[in-house]
């Protein structure tokens, strides 16, 4: 099954919550009300500087993401 890279992650249990979901390599879902990260891969191995550098543009891909689908609702 082919996935996107990112799915917008819904729960009524956190209203206030804006998830989003990277599902590629390293997979992890954040939170962009407050960017924290929950990881789904064992990233310990990973060179420190370079996860930094891939997180910081993943974050801002998710963020656009969200506004671009946010524009489909406008």
């Amino acid at each position: 099954m082919n996935l996107p890279k990112f799915l917008l992650a819904d729960n009524s249990d956190f209203e206030e919550d804006i998830f989003v979901l990277h599902t590629e390599y390293p997979r992890f879902l954040i939170n962009l009300k407050d960017d924290s990260v929950e990881w789904f891969e064992d990233i310990a191995d990973e060179n420190e500087q370079e996860l930094a550098n891939e997180l910081e543009g993943l974050i801002e891909q998710a963020g656009a993401f969200y506004d671009e689908e946010m524009k489909q609702y406008e």
